[in-house]
């Protein structure tokens, strides 16, 4: 693989070219943006793969749903749908998105939907619903919206700063298109780096003089969870375990169980994996199925003995609560 997307480097060139001349368009206004009344909040990245959008999504959902009407308004990635779909208790997984779908069960208050169409998903949103504030998940590269604040989330392991195009690379949008960013949080860093190497990481990225910078490691929870049931990491250690992970990069995941004392097969699927009978036919055979919060969303009822373990973002020192602020002072 590393030597095919060595070879398709001319590719990247053109890739790279169009992305820029796509930008330059809505730039200098021959392509238009819309803006709206309605607060926007947008959170995505510049690459492909997973730098935590949902776990971010959550962390604005938690900090904010007491003093606003939420709506979340996502693409809905390798749904079985088409056009806007709004969360109900009749909604399944394959019409939202596991992530979607993921939010939707998790916060009972939250409004949920899907469109491919930001435009037309913030319209019936605005019309139905009328919430207060909506969520934009993975949208900073849709530059049909104009939103009111931006979050660029960046991995500390691959920085957009140190990534190339695609094929060759990781980025589907230029590094300069950063600039756009109110705010950028580096994710997934060692929950012990030092306020020096903070520093070092925020010079590299060239932030402009109004843009923040934060820094975020990944958490989990002592314990693992079903629907109905819930097992400490000290009982863990006596099961058989699979985990079980179709999401774009389990490493920090696999890390942090091996640091538990934990004993476990691991068997990865590709980000969004959609099981078929006869995986799961081979995944019942297992003793116990540990997963995602994103798979177990998938997964649910087709299992006996599945499990899955929260994640979320944990800033350093005041980020969260300084985040939390950024965003209200400009809503």
């Amino acid at each position: 693989m590393w030597l095919i997307r060595k070879i398709l480097f001319p590719v990247s060139l053109v890739y790279a070219l169009v992305v820029w001349i796509r930008n330059q368009f809505y730039n200098f206004g021959w392509f238009k943006s819309k803006s709206y009344s309605t607060p926007l909040v947008c959170v995505g990245n510049l690459s492909v793969g997973g730098t935590g959008k949902t776990p971010m999504i959550e962390f604005l959902v938690n900090g904010l749903q007491d003093q606003f009407k939420l709506a979340v308004l996502s693409r809905g990635y390798r749904r079985q749908s088409r056009g806007y779909v709004q969360a109900t208790d009749k909604t399944l997984v394959t019409q939202l998105g596991d992530e979607p779908f993921q939010l939707h069960k998790k916060f009972k208050n939250l409004i949920v939907a899907v469109d491919a169409d930001r435009q037309n998903g913030i319209q019936q949103l605005t019309s139905t619903v009328k919430p207060e504030l909506i969520l934009l998940d993975d949208a900073f590269q849709h530059r049909k919206v104009t939103p009111s604040f931006s979050i660029l989330l960046t991995t500390y392991e691959n920085p957009f700063i140190s990534d190339w195009y695609l094929p060759t690379g990781n980025l589907r949008d230029s590094k300069v298109a950063a600039k756009r960013a109110d705010c950028i949080v580096v994710t997934k860093c060692p929950n012990n780096l030092a306020p020096k190497a903070r520093k070092e990481i925020e010079k590299r990225l060239k932030k402009h003089p109004k843009q923040h910078v934060f820094f975020s490691y990944l958490t989990y929870e002592n314990s693992v969870f079903s629907n109905t049931d819930k097992f400490a990491f000290k009982d863990l250690r006596k099961k058989q375990i699979t985990l079980v992970t179709g999401i774009a990069n389990p490493k920090p995941l696999v890390t942090y169980l091996k640091t538990q004392d934990i004993q476990f097969e691991h068997l990865a699927y590709k980000d969004h994996h959609n099981f078929t009978a006869s995986e799961l036919k081979e995944l019942a055979k297992r003793q116990f199925i540990l997963t995602t919060e994103k798979d177990y969303v998938r997964l649910e009822g087709k299992l006996d003995t599945l499990y899955y373990l929260p994640v979320r973002h944990q800033f350093f020192d005041d980020g969260a609560e300084a985040l939390l602020n950024l965003v209200k002072a400009r809503i």
